[in-house]
């Protein structure tokens, strides 16, 4: 194998720099051709890239967001785009790919594999760590950071002035980042999409529990059954009377920032793992972390399959934060 491309795709994370950084750099050390393809699967069907030299990588790790940029396809999902793009790594000599991205990326990249009959690897670049076959997702553990840093803040506001704060973070199929971020921020409550949420018994909870706290914070995944931060908030209203309620949506935020150390070691780790596996000729594979050791799963089952929350997590956010009935006792 002469020549390796690497590309980003879909949104972007924290570390995914780091990663394109291992990529070349560990490509320069085989004696291999690395070479960068712009905008994702839009850069490859529009023909845009270019061969990366030590120094287009040398300063990057530090970085969030992508330098090759980012960008979801439609016209990828069609064969004709798909040919375009073939075309352009037939023309430039590329003899193996490496894919950062989450679950959409690695199903353009399957497909391309099966009609290039091109070897692929897949790092999983997502802030949302759904992808099934590793511990953490490249981004995951800057986005937590980043939400509890804003959480904190707000509950200074909420324990001030005694209010409950519905706070939206990320997660759209998702609850990884709520349920992780209320435990590490010492959130009462996680909403999340995997766990059906009862409003009614929410409400009589935070009334329950009011007594004993200055402030309640309740992180909500974007993609809850419920609703958003928002709608959430005005259902309960009617329930919690003479409760000042209030609602703050991180948004885009959770995306940028600095990687952390956790996910610039992750990155670099798979991006080398990646052209390592290239030249001993794998394709098709899903890398990640299990513990300290790196992982590879087909990229078929990474797609077919979905990373869960662990439930227990949701039983332990519970137990903190629900007084219990001896503190009762004392009270009466």
């Amino acid at each position: 194998m002469k020549k390796i491309a690497v590309l980003t795709s879909g949104g972007d994370s924290p570390g995914m720099n780091a990663a394109i950084r291992a990529v070349v750099k560990t490509a320069l050390y085989k004696g291999v051709v690395p070479f960068g393809i712009y905008d994702g699967f839009m850069g490859m069907i529009e023909g845009r890239g270019k061969v990366l030299t030590y120094n287009d990588v040398d300063n990057i790790i530090q970085y969030g967001g992508t330098v090759l940029g980012s960008a979801r396809c439609e016209e990828f999902r069609t064969l004709e785009g798909r040919k375009k793009a073939i075309a352009f790594l037939e023309k430039e000599g590329v003899e193996g790919l490496v894919v950062i991205g989450g679950d959409g990326s690695y199903t353009g990249a399957s497909l391309l594999s099966k009609e290039m009959n091109i070897p692929i690897i897949g790092l999983p670049g997502t802030i949302d760590n759904d992808i099934f076959g590793t511990d953490h997702t490249i981004g995951f553990d800057t986005a937590l950071n980043t939400v509890i840093d804003a959480v904190d803040k707000i509950r200074d506001t909420a324990s001030s002035h005694h209010r409950v704060f519905f706070v939206e973070v990320m997660g759209r199929d998702a609850g990884f980042i709520a349920l992780h971020s209320a435990i590490a921020s010492g959130a009462e409550y996680a909403l999340i999409p995997e766990e059906k949420t009862d409003l009614v018994k929410l409400s009589a909870d935070i009334r329950e529990n009011s007594g004993a706290r200055r402030g309640t914070i309740i992180i909500v995944a974007e993609g809850d059954d419920a609703g958003n931060a928002m709608e959430i908030m005005n259902k309960v209203k009617p329930m919690l009377p003479g409760f000042d309620l209030r609602h703050s949506v991180l948004g885009h935020i959770q995306r940028g920032g600095n990687p952390s150390v956790k996910d610039r070691i992750l990155a670099t780790r798979l991006g080398n793992e990646a052209v390592h596996r290239l030249l001993a000729g794998e394709t098709n594979m899903a890398l990640g972390m299990k513990g300290d050791e790196i992982v590879a799963c087909p990229i078929s089952r990474a797609i077919k399959e979905h990373a869960m929350p662990d439930a227990r997590l949701l039983t332990l956010l519970k137990e903190l934060h629900t007084i219990g009935g001896s503190e009762r006792a004392l009270k009466n």
